[in-house]
C-alpha cells in the first residue's frame, strides 16, 4: 500500500480477514456446539456429527454475511479526515479529522495473528465505544496506515515505511531508530505472576458449577457424599478425628493457594509476554502479549501525568509499577502500562523520557487537614455505634464486638493515612502521595493541567478544609483534606502558572520536554 493509493482512494480491509472472523464465530460458538455434544452423548458416534455440523453451519453463516460486510465497507484517506463508509443494508458513513485522532494502535488477537492480520484502533478521545476501528488489515497495511496518520495528525512528512519497496513490495525500514527503554523477560513475567495472585478461576468454576449442576451427574453440593469421596477405603481419614478437619482444611487451603497462583501466572502470561517499551521519534512505544498482540505509542508530548504505584508485598521486594496518563486509552483503561513490573531503577529512565522527574529530596511535602481524618472516623462511629448499641434489642448481644472492631479498623486507618498522605507543590510539577499499605504516587504538571477546583462539601464547610479537582486531559488528579488557606494558594499557583505559558509549545513535540528533571530525586515514594 503506498502513499499515492491511501490518499483520496477508496479501500476495502484484507479479503481473507474473512476467514479469521469465521473461525472466530465458531470459537464464540463454542460452548452451544457443547451443549449439542453432551446432549447427543448417547447417540454414538452422532453427537460428534452433529457438534461437527452445527460448528461448520456457524463458520459457513459467519463467513457469509461477513464477506457481504466486508463488501459495503471501505476507508479514504482525505486531506484532512478518514472517512469510512459500512452496512448493507442500511449505509452508515463516519468522517474523523485528523486532529481529532489521539492516537492509532494496533492490535492483534490470537486467531488474526495465525494470518497476519490486524485490528487498527483509531483514539479520538470520545470514550471506547465511540472510537473507530478497522478489522482486518494485513500487519504491513496497518503499519503503514497507522504511520501515514500519525504523519498528518503531527502535520510532519510521512514515515519511510509509509512506502513499499517497488521492486520487493514490502515495506522500507522506519528511518528512526529505537531505543529500548524496559522489557520483561518470561522469568520478569513469571515473578510477576507470583504477585497476581487470584482466586477468579474458582469464582469462575463455582458459577458454572451453580449454572449448570443439572449436567453433573452428582450432587456437587452435598458435603456428605464428599465427605465419603475423601475419606477413602475404609474411612481412614475419618477415623483420625479433628485432626482429620485439620488436614481437610489443609488440603483445602492448598488447592486454593495452587488455583489462585496459576490463575495469576496464566492472566500475567497471557497479557505481558515480550513486553517492551522504546523510545522512537513518534514516542514510547510498547508491544506486549502472548495470543493477542497489542503495538501501542504514546507520544511523549501529550503525556499528561505519571502514576507509579506498589502492593504491600511488591513494596517488601522492591517492585513498582509506572503508568502513564495520556490523551488516548489503553484496552478500556485510561491509563497506559509503561512498566507494570519494575525496580525504581528502571522507571527513573522512563520518567526522564517523558519530560518529568521524582519528587526531589529537598521538596517540602505537607499533610492531610487532621481535622478531615477525623470527621471521617467520627461519620463511621455516627453509623456503627448505633449498630452496636441496637444488637441486645434484637437478641444478638454476642454480634457487639462486630462494629465496634469495624471501628478501631477504621479509626487505625484514618490513622496510618494522616501520616502517610502527602502533597507537594513544585516549582514545575505537583506531587500526590497516599495510601499506607499499597502506597502509590501521582506526578502532575502545572502547566497541562485544564482546571482548578476547590469543593466543599457541608461538613468541610464549617470544619475549614477542601478537596483540590485538577483536571486533565487524559483524567484527574485529587487533593482530598487540604486545608482551605492552603487550597487556595495551590488554586491561585497553578492558574498562573498555566496563564504565562504559550500552549502552542505542548503541540510540538520537539518541545514537550519542558520540565527539568530534579538533580536529585528520591527513588523511594513510599
Amino acid at each position: 500500500m503506498t502513499d499515492e493509493v491511501l490518499e483520496g482512494t477508496p479501500q476495502r480491509t484484507a479479503l481473507k480477514g474473512l476467514l479469521a472472523r469465521g473461525i472466530e464465530g465458531v470459537r464464540k460458538g463454542i460452548l452451544g456446539i457443547a451443549a449439542i455434544g453432551f446432549a447427543m452423548r448417547d447417540e454414538g458416534s452422532g453427537f460428534i456429527l452433529a457438534a461437527g455440523g452445527f460448528a461448520v453451519a456457524i463458520f459457513v453463516v459467519t463467513l457469509v454475511f461477513s464477506y457481504l460486510a466486508w463488501t459495503r465497507l471501505t476507508y479514504t484517506i482525505g486531506d484532512s479526515d478518514i472517512r469510512v463508509e459500512s452496512g448493507i443494508l442500511a449505509r452508515a458513513a463516519r468522517a474523523v479529522p485528523f486532529e481529532r485522532i489521539q492516537d492509532v494502535s494496533l492490535e492483534q488477537g490470537f486467531i488474526p495473528r495465525l494470518f497476519g492480520l490486524v485490528e487498527v484502533k483509531f483514539e479520538t478521545g470520545a470514550g471506547g465505544k465511540d472510537d473507530l476501528k478497522l478489522a482486518y488489515l494485513t500487519e504491513d497495511d496497518g503499519e503503514a496506515l497507522r504511520d501515514l496518520l500519525r504523519a498528518r495528525r503531527e502535520s510532519a512528512p510521512v514515515a519511510a515505511n509509509a512506502n513499499a519497496n517497488a521492486e520487493t513490495g514490502e515495506p522500507e525500514a522506519a528511518a528512526e531508530e529505537a531505543a529500548l527503554l524496559f522489557t520483561m523477560g518470561p522469568r520478569r513475567v513469571l515473578t510477576f505472576g507470583l504477585f497476581e495472585f487470584s482466586l477468579a478461576a474458582v469464582a469462575a468454576l463455582a458459577g458454572a458449577v451453580q449454572q449448570f449442576d443439572f449436567l453433573l451427574a452428582f450432587d456437587f453440593w452435598d458435603l456428605d457424599a464428599w465427605q465419603k469421596t475423601l475419606a477413602g477405603p475404609g474411612d481412614w481419614l475419618a477415623g483420625l478425628g479433628f485432626a482429620a478437619r485439620i488436614i481437610g482444611i489443609g488440603l483445602v487451603v492448598g488447592t486454593l493457594l495452587l488455583v489462585g497462583l496459576a490463575t495469576g501466572f496464566v492472566r500475567t502470561a497471557l497479557r505481558e509476554w515480550g513486553f517492551r517499551l522504546e523510545r522512537t521519534a513518534r514516542g514510547l512505544r510498547r508491544r506486549r502479549g502472548l495470543l493477542t498482540r497489542t503495538d501501542v505509542v504514546m507520544p511523549v508530548h501529550r503525556v499528561q501525568a505519571l502514576r507509579l504505584g506498589t502492593g504491600f508485598l511488591r513494596r517488601l521486594f522492591g517492585w513498582h509499577s509506572l503508568k502513564i496518563v495520556s490523551l488516548a486509552s489503553d484496552s478500556g483503561a485510561a491509563n497506559h502500562e509503561a512498566a507494570p513490573f519494575a525496580t525504581m531503577a528502571e522507571i527513573a529512565p522512563i520518567v526522564a523520557t517523558t519530560g518529568f522527574a521524582l519528587p526531589d529530596d529537598d521538596l517540602e511535602w505537607h499533610g492531610v487537614s487532621r481535622k478531615y481524618r477525623i470527621d471521617r472516623v467520627l461519620l463511621s462511629a455516627a453509623a456503627l455505634v448505633p449498630v452496636a448499641i441496637a444488637l441486645p434489642f434484637v437478641g444478638e448481644a454476642r454480634l457487639i464486638p462486630l462494629p465496634l472492631a469495624g471501628l478501631a479498623l477504621i479509626a487505625l486507618h484514618e490513622y496510618l493515612r494522616l501520616r502517610w498522605d502527602r502533597h507537594a507543590l513544585g516549582s514545575q510539577q505537583l506531587f500526590t502521595r497516599h495510601g499506607w499499605l499499597a502506597p502509590s504516587l501521582a506526578i502532575g504538571s502545572r502547566v497541562k493541567l485544564q482546571s482548578v477546583e476547590i469543593a466543599q462539601g457541608p461538613i468541610a464547610l464549617r470544619r475549614g478544609y477542601a478537596s483540590l479537582l485538577l483536571g486533565l486531559a487524559g483524567g484527574r488528579l485529587r487533593v482530598r483534606g487540604m486545608a482551605l488557606a492552603e487550597a487556595r494558594n495551590w488554586r491561585e499557583a497553578i492558574l498562573t502558572t498555566i496563564a504565562s505559558q504559550d500552549f502552542s509549545q505542548l503541540s510540538e513535540p520537539a518541545k514537550a520536554n519542558t520540565i527539568t528533571p530534579a538533580a536529585h530525586s528520591s527513588p523511594d515514594y513510599a
